[in-house]
């Protein structure tokens, strides 16, 4: 029989769509087995301190109350490797909202009445969590997102920059960003004879399962995790959060099942965030805008309980040659919650901070800010001297600076006016790294009726995973998708990297590919009847992922942004936003698409709309829901596009795909940024540009 037409490339649509919007979907919070409790937890309301006392009576007295744990009888865990898991087991407060006791009731409004109830005092102590530049507890951290240098040095930078014709010093500022997905963190846990089943919110269920274990004190083969559907997750969902562990620990206590499902206003304190930058760039050029000089230097926080570095000047190690560079990272461990990855950690607020520096650069040269990039390509990373495995982000810049109507434009500033409107341009470019895929393993199975399965711990949390992997196993197979079925989302499955990093379909779909090859191979060998149990062949790929690579591996992108500046009210309105990106092979356009818009429309908040300040007096977030925290809305869309330039890198994975799931949102603040100032002559360097900010520089 003929092999089925290659169904790579191909805009198949959601296979979990339709359950989706018809609601048969469930998530971890709608799963209720019998006899299943709620738990509701209390959050520490002084930003540093310790426990004294806690009075747990009146609440223990009201009806359906079951338990009430606190760190005087909660189970004690093994000693985790992420401190922010180490939930009731002393009485030390890190920062306001930090978990100090959980309420454990027949019904959801039973147990937050009685989390009123408890009384906890408190000895607080002085706490700061004021960043600022000279703060003195500042050091340079060794490792910045984990797994890049904090500093890297090359050339002699102040000299180069020194001796510049043209120079840029500049400082630009982000406030704490917060993940906020649609479905709010939430675990159903139960025992079993000894056996520990979760259904939880995660972003991967294997990673999930090997820290509940470790705390817990068993076996991999005694918890189950399933997260069968995800409502987004941004990052926050990478790795366990404390109300997994707080589920387990209410159910072990109660022997009930127990289902928690974190309240939004909690959310901020508990489940990480993206801390704040403040970044001084300096650009040192010919008068021709060839880059001599580049230096980026972050300032930024972390907390008391954990270590978690903000990357932000890792991509201009990569994005522009320049013989002289210096990019580092300054820290201060304050008592804030714990910040964490959300959304292209790094990239997006780095980029923010180099692209608009770029811009200023291109102004005070009187050169195209397109043509400025253009000019400082580099013909091999200016960090480590590899080759790019592909790199074509001047054709990003070429082709959407076409499709976008770039030219003619006249580059001299607020001279568009429509009445009480300013209008203008501005572009900026976009780099993610291919870094994180990881090994995974995977399963195919032949049946007799011509079907296959194939099992893999991926986990979908709204990209369409298991339509992607579908297409790479049916193209790897010679059959058709609809003959397939995928099991993802469990992590009784063979084991998957988590869905974050922009690495989980390059990951999850090389072993699928290696497993459904594996599995072509023995049907070959067997060319009678299947058995009735079927045929399988399983393949992992921890020896190919490991392998370091000779290239240098990234994707890149332009974006291009229309803004009108209302000089009345201040407000700022995004007109047309068009992302040009080079991201490997799109393996399904219609999902790539809305992975692309999905980051492209974060950057837009992140830029006018996304603002959250810490309290200095009380040590939280002023903003903690989504009432005053004002994510974009479909009002504040208009006119957004992303298209790709096909690229065949052979040096990636069998699909040649690369990450696309965060992109989108690098460079899309600062193209946006970059309009304003075109519109209005005025540069903001503080982010986001509301229009109190606006005003005031309008009328200064």
């Amino acid at each position: 029989m003929a092999a089925a037409p290659s169904p790579l490339g191909e805009p198949l649509v959601r296979r979990e769509g339709r359950e989706k919007v018809t609601g048969a979907a469930r998530y971890a919070a709608e799963h209720t087995p019998p006899g299943c409790a709620y738990a509701w937890p209390v959050p520490a309301t002084v930003a540093r301190g310790r426990i004294t006392a806690l009075d747990t009576t009146a609440a223990l007295a009201l009806p359906g109350v079951h338990a009430v744990l606190t760190h005087l009888d909660a189970p004690r865990l093994a000693a985790p490797g992420d401190r922010t898991l180490a939930v009731l087991q002393d009485d030390r407060v890190p920062h306001r909202g930090w978990y100090v006791a959980l309420v454990v009731a027949d019904g959801l409004e039973t147990a937050r009445a009685a989390a009123e109830e408890v009384r906890v005092t408190y000895e607080p102590e002085p706490h700061d969590v004021r960043l600022t530049p000279d703060h003195p507890g500042l050091y340079e951290p060794e490792l910045a997102c984990g797994i890049y240098p904090g500093t890297r040095v090359r050339g002699d930078f102040e000299a180069a920059f020194a001796a510049a014709p043209a120079t840029v010093d500049a400082t630009y500022t982000m406030p704490p960003l917060h993940n906020h997905p649609m479905e709010p963190h939430a675990s159903t846990a139960r025992w079993t004879h000894g056996h520990l089943t979760v259904h939880d919110s995660s972003q991967g269920a294997t990673r999930v399962r090997d820290d509940l274990a470790a705390l817990f004190g068993l076996g991999p083969d005694d918890v189950t995790v399933i997260s069968e559907h995800v409502g987004g997750g941004f990052g926050s969902k990478g790795t366990p959060r404390p109300q997994v562990v707080l589920a387990a620990m209410a159910a072990q206590v109660t022997g009930r099942p127990v289902k928690l499902a974190l309240p939004r206003r909690q959310l901020p304190a508990v489940v990480g965030h993206r801390a704040p930058t403040l970044q001084r760039v300096r650009l040192g050029a010919s008068r021709e805008g060839d880059l001599t000089a580049l230096a980026q230097e972050v300032i930024t926080y972390t907390s008391t309980v954990g270590g978690f570095v903000e990357g932000a000047a890792v991509p201009a190690r990569v994005m522009y040659a320049s013989p002289h560079s210096r990019t580092l990272h300054r820290v201060a461990a304050l008592d804030v919650p714990s910040p964490s990855w959300m959304r292209a950690p790094g990239e997006a607020p780095g980029m923010y901070a180099l692209e608009c520096a770029v811009d200023e650069l291109a102004v005070h040269l009187d050169i195209d800010p397109v043509e400025l990039r253009i000019r400082n390509e580099p013909a091999a990373d200016p960090d480590s001297g590899r080759p790019f495995s592909s790199r074509h982000l001047v054709e990003c810049l070429r082709q959407g600076a076409d499709r976008f109507g770039w030219l003619p434009r006249d580059r001299r500033p607020a001279l568009r006016r429509e009445g009480d409107l300013l209008v203008g341009t501005g572009v900026a470019a976009a780099t993610y790294p291919y870094v994180l895929v990881d090994g995974s393993a995977a399963e195919a199975r032949a049946h007799p009726d011509g079907t296959y399965r194939i099992r893999v711990n991926a986990t979908d949390i709204g990209t369409g995973a298991r339509t992607v992997l579908a297409q790479i196993a049916a193209a790897a197979l010679g059959a058709s998708e609809d003959h397939i079925r995928i099991e993802i989302g469990s992590s009784d499955l063979p084991p998957g990297v988590l869905a974050g990093g922009s690495g989980g379909t390059a990951s999850w779909g090389w072993a699928v590919h290696k497993a459904a090859t594996a599995l072509v191979a023995r049907l070959r060998e067997e060319p009678g009847p299947l058995p009735a149990k079927g045929l399988t062949a399983t393949a992992d790929t921890y020896q190919e992922a490991a392998a370091t690579s000779p290239y240098a591996r990234h994707s890149f992108g332009a974006h291009f942004a229309e803004v009108q500046v209302d000089t009345v009210t201040g407000e700022v309105r995004v007109r047309r936003l068009l992302g040009m990106f080079a991201a490997g092979r799109i393996l399904n356009p219609r999902t790539a698409r809305s992975q692309f818009i999905g980051g492209m429309t974060m950057g837009l908040g992140m830029a006018l709309t996304e603002d959250c300040e810490l309290d200095p007096v009380y040590g939280d977030f002023t903003a903690c829901d989504l009432a005053s925290y004002h994510v974009p809305v479909c009002a504040d869309i208009h006119g957004i596009e992303a298209h790709w330039i096909d690229e065949d890198d052979p040096h990636l994975n069998p699909m040649g795909s690369k990450g696309i799931g965060e992109i989108g949102i690098v460079g899309t603040a600062a193209a946006l940024a970059n309009a304003f100032w075109h519109a209005t002559g005025i540069r903001l360097r503080d982010l986001p540009l509301t229009p109190d900010k606006v005003l005031e520089r309008l009328s200064g």
